[in-house]
């Protein structure tokens, strides 16, 4: 996106240099990093980045609209419905493809948005470790909002603990040390000493939450939660949103603080993008809403409004996948958008994808942006499972030309 600094950026890299920037970044915790760790990262100009921004203040806009929750309650399932304060979701992402407009120009289109946390710790590590390896331009950071490493961390800290010591802040997902992602719960335990616990860990006396403390053994009060159980994978996994039989369910009533509360996940999801009217929204419509199908069908995407990470995601629609829906009111149907064969690589240009990292402290009337991440892909859709085999894809960052 920067021309000058990709040619420059391709003609320094080396294979030899790349493994060992790998070599570097897998020291920290061995074995932690499953995705694929893209070769390069992404150079964002100044005007790209304002494309971005305005547009996802545009939607914080719209969430911060006085019926946001009443438009949004029917996208909370039923049996995925927790109980206690939502408040405002600490943590929210959007994401961006970057596509070619009419003129032959670049633009930014909407193609997801979430009240859910995302890599907020590794995405410190990774890019830092980055600049060791390959030349990083300094007016160009991971960092957004007027953030460098010292004021990001800082907020960071203040919204996932909220004043609270580390100890009675815990990170809550299943089975956290199996997890893909489980490099970022690493990262930010490094970084905010808040401990990874599995939510077949919980311990419940009435209200109140417990767990064993790693490092002093010790039974331990839980007050806040970071939270990073997703119900899908929940569900995936055979299990309610107990965990399993016995343990504790957290859909119920509890005595504690949840950063970002789960009804987040639903609220600001592909559920919220048929409300949305911006020329770098694609039109989106709730599939029983729709008397007629487009006769353009083969310029849009079928999605299921209760997946994770791309699944049931139907990219060549045809009128006999409508017809297969048997709940119609569960899906979207999104226009098509075309990612720009964008980054020049060995073989095959790359497509990007730009995620936009809020944070948004208890006390603060907006979001702030504060950080990125990037995904390079080859394949029809972004993700490791549709790009595997490839070479120059994977997770990524961009470097934000500074203001």
């Amino acid at each position: 996106m920067v021309p000058a600094l990709r040619k420059a950026f391709n003609e320094a890299f080396s294979t030899d240099r790349y493994e060992a920037f790998l070599r570097d970044l897998h020291s920290l915790h061995p074995g932690a990093i499953e995705f694929r760790i893209a070769e390069t990262p992404v150079f964002v100009p100044k005007e790209f980045a304002l494309m971005l921004s305005d547009t996802c203040e545009r939607m914080i806009d719209l969430i911060l609209e006085p019926d946001f929750s009443t438009w949004t309650e029917r996208s909370i399932p039923a049996a995925d419905r927790v109980a206690g304060k939502e408040g405002h979701p600490q943590l929210l992402v959007f994401d961006f493809g970057v596509c070619r407009n009419a003129a032959g120009g670049l633009e930014p289109q909407l193609i997801e948005m979430q009240g859910f946390p995302s890599l907020y710790g590794f995405q410190v590590y990774y890019p830092d470790l980055l600049r060791r390896h390959f030349t990083i331009p300094e007016n160009f950071s991971q960092y957004l909002g007027g953030f460098d490493r010292e004021s990001y961390l800082a907020e960071f800290r203040q919204v996932i603990l909220g004043g609270l010591p580390p100890e009675n802040v815990i990170l809550l997902e299943l089975k956290p040390n199996e997890q893909k992602t489980r490099i970022d719960f690493y990262c930010t335990q490094d970084y905010l000493g808040i401990q990874p616990v599995c939510l077949t860990e919980l311990i419940q006396e009435g209200k109140k939450l417990y767990y064993i403390h790693a490092g002093t053994g010790k039974r331990t009060e839980i007050r806040r939660i970071y939270n990073r159980v997703i119900f899908d994978e929940l569900h995936a996994s055979g299990r309610d949103a107990g965990g399993a039989r016995g343990s504790v369910d957290i859909r119920h009533a509890l005595d504690v603080e949840w950063v970002p509360h789960p009804n987040w996940f639903y609220r600001i999801s592909k559920y919220t993008l048929p409300f949305i009217r911006h020329p770098y929204v694609p039109q989106t419509f709730f599939l029983n809403e729709i008397k007629q199908p487009p006769e353009d069908l083969e310029n849009y995407v079928l999605k299921p409004l209760f997946s994770f990470a791309g699944q049931g995601v139907v990219i060549d629609v045809t009128p006999s996948d409508l017809e297969k829906v048997g709940d119609p009111a569960n899906w979207i149907l999104q226009r098509k958008v075309r990612y720009a064969e964008l980054i020049p690589t060995p073989d095959i240009p790359a497509k990007v994808e730009i995620r936009m990292m809020y944070l948004w402290k208890d006390e603060d009337p907006r979001p702030r942006l504060a950080i990125n991440l990037a995904r390079l892909s080859k394949g029809k859709m972004i993700g490791v499972r549709y790009n595997k085999d490839r070479e120059w894809v994977g997770g990524s960052v961009c470097y934000f030309e500074k203001s």
